[in-house]
């Protein structure tokens, strides 16, 4: 099972740019989306962002997922 997860945008090269999420990076594709710039959040699916995110959005989603751990 694969589950999407919020990153913020370090780099953009083209249609690749580098997320960072819970102090790891990784590079992801942007094909789908438009107007993004570093400091954007987006939420990523198997290595492609699907869709771009508020601040906000992106923060509750970290913390629900950081609840969910330390739930289980």
């Amino acid at each position: 099972m694969c589950l999407a997860m919020p990153m913020k945008i370090k780099e953009i090269e083209g249609n690749s740019a580098v997320g960072e999420a819970g102090g790891l990076t990784r590079e992801i594709r942007v094909d789908f989306i438009k107007d993004l710039s570093p400091g954007d959040y987006v939420m990523v699916h198997a290595g492609f962002a699907i869709e771009k995110m508020s601040e906000k959005e992106a923060l509750d989603n970290i913390n629900f997922m950081e609840e969910l751990e330390h739930a289980l």
